[in-house]
């Protein structure tokens, strides 16, 4: 592959990761979509679809720190659930980001949206939330490469509600707020002066049209991780009945808008052609949005996947991935390789010709062969880790899927702790004859679970699934959190 070495061609990067939305809520990636999605099926006909695409986690958080990392998230001392928007920093000190990498490549790097990785705030008192809005945030985006950061702490649900502008809240809260309805819901909180929840997406929209519009002869990088459409469940008026299904499917709708005018916005400044545009999602569709409702209007927002947002299931963690290069893409392109969102900092360090130092993204993978169209002889990937909300593992090779647990191992039937009695430890489903993961086949295919379940050890125990050193997880080499099946 020709790395891109010239600095005058570095291609600039957008990064757009919805919040909660299904592989089956793109019409692109689904026939029976009841959701037309135009400006993202134009992207998928102007690029390449990827229909085997993965988070790490079922949930955000973590997803989030593979992405930026390049690590699994069950490495860092999360080994289970989310943080909140007090929570303290979760990408260890000193440790190398994708932001950081391109900003040593002279890029400028951008984050407007969701950071949900923790911030240090300044206290006042000892419980978390005795925050003095008035002092500076320290270990933030800034600290991890980003040249700025605009947008909000955790998820728009989760207190507290100010913007944060790179080290300061853009003002002090004057009033508690919360969000009564199913969808329409947050927890109460602190709400800043000038912050109304409706106003978050389309605010952070305009951030990112500015920087765009205002970016110099610099390379840029920008990550717009979407407030949406995870809860609170806001559409806009103008998008409010659109979709012809419920508000969910509009606020879809309106995810869908933004990224019409993020591309609309690059083609008037003529930075489309050597621009990579990613639009993926941090994990599958939350049950917020009300599957049986959508269901009986005949759409489902995990297509044909079992499972959804927190499950080990694929309609966890497989996600919508498109990819857009006018200058190295080719047009209406479609890979099935399978490919995960910790791949972004390898793939970008192999297109800028950049070698990753053994301890850097010790999990990520360049798919920049597929991008470009180039012949494989083998599987880009070994294997793909999986990781539920309880902190439950599965690794998938090939059409094999090893899920070590007896159920979900999130909020789908059979639920952790709930499953019937007698139900196996273990799950195993050949995905070419069974991508609803109906039947296991553990019993049948012995040597295929011992060889699983070996390569994923190697994988927890060496502290990365590449090639190098061995490395450290925080927790040591193993930990309490689901690893009973190394025991």
């Amino acid at each position: 592959m020709t790395s891109v070495t010239d600095k005058k061609k570095q291609p600039n990067l957008i990064y757009i990761l919805a919040d909660d939305m299904g592989y089956g809520d793109i019409s692109c990636l689904n026939e029976n979509s009841k959701i037309n999605t135009p400006h993202l099926d134009q992207m998928g006909r102007e690029g390449m679809i990827c229909t085997d695409g993965h988070s790490s986690s079922a949930v955000c958080t973590p997803s989030r720190y593979s992405i930026m990392t390049g690590r699994y998230n069950w490495r860092s001392a999360l080994k289970k659930g989310v943080t909140n928007g007090y929570s303290r920093p979760l990408i260890e000190e000193g440790r190398m980001t994708v932001a950081s990498i391109l900003k040593q490549e002279g890029y400028h790097t951008s984050i407007v949206g969701k950071w949900h990785l923790g911030l240090e705030w300044t206290k006042n008192g000892e419980e978390p939330q005795d925050v003095d809005y008035s002092k500076p945030i320290t270990n933030g985006p800034v600290t991890h490469g980003f040249d700025y950061y605009y947008g909000i702490s955790a998820s728009l649900d989760m207190p507290p509600y100010v913007y944060i502008e790179n080290d300061r809240a853009t003002s002090l809260p004057n009033r508690i707020t919360r969000g009564e309805e199913e969808m329409a819901f947050w927890r109460e909180g602190p709400t800043g002066e000038d912050f109304q929840h409706e106003e978050v997406l389309p605010r952070c929209t305009e951030k990112v049209l500015e920087l765009i519009e205002n970016a110099g002869d610099s390379p840029f990088f920008i990550y717009f991780p979407l407030p949406a459409p995870h809860t609170p469940i806001l559409p806009s008026a103008e998008f409010e009945g659109k979709s012809g299904t419920n508000r969910y499917g509009d606020f879809v709708l309106m995810c869908d808008d933004v990224v019409g005018q993020i591309v609309r916005k690059l083609e008037e400044c003529g930075l489309s052609d050597n621009t990579i545009v990613v639009f993926t999602s941090d994990n599958g569709c939350s049950p917020k949005a009300n599957y049986p409702e959508l269901a009986q209007l005949g759409h489902n927002p995990s297509y044909v996947f079992r499972g959804q947002k927190a499950d080990i299931y694929e309609g966890g963690h497989r996600v919508p991935l498109l990819v857009k290069w006018p200058d190295r893409i080719k047009a209406g392109s479609v890979s099935s390789e399978p490919v995960c969102l910790v791949d972004l900092m390898a793939t970008m360090g192999d297109l800028l010709g950049v070698e990753l130092p053994e301890h850097a993204g010790e999990d990520s993978i360049s798919n920049a062969p597929v991008w470009l169209g180039e012949a494989i002889t083998g599987p880009l990937r070994e294997a793909i880790v999986h990781h539920s909300i309880d902190g439950s593992f599965s690794i998938r090779k090939g059409d094999w899927k090893l899920e070590l647990c007896p159920g979900s191992g999130g909020w789908s039937s059979p639920r952790p702790g709930q499953e019937p009695e007698g139900s196996p430890p273990i799950q195993l489903y050949d995905l070419s004859r069974d991508i609803g993961e109906t039947e296991n086949v553990y019993e049948r295919y012995p040597e295929v679970v011992k060889e699983l379940t070996e390569l994923l050890s190697s994988y927890v125990r060496n502290g990365r699934s590449t090639p190098g050193a061995v490395r450290s997880n925080a927790g040591g080499a193993e930990w309490e959190q689901g690893l009973d099946w190394m025991r």
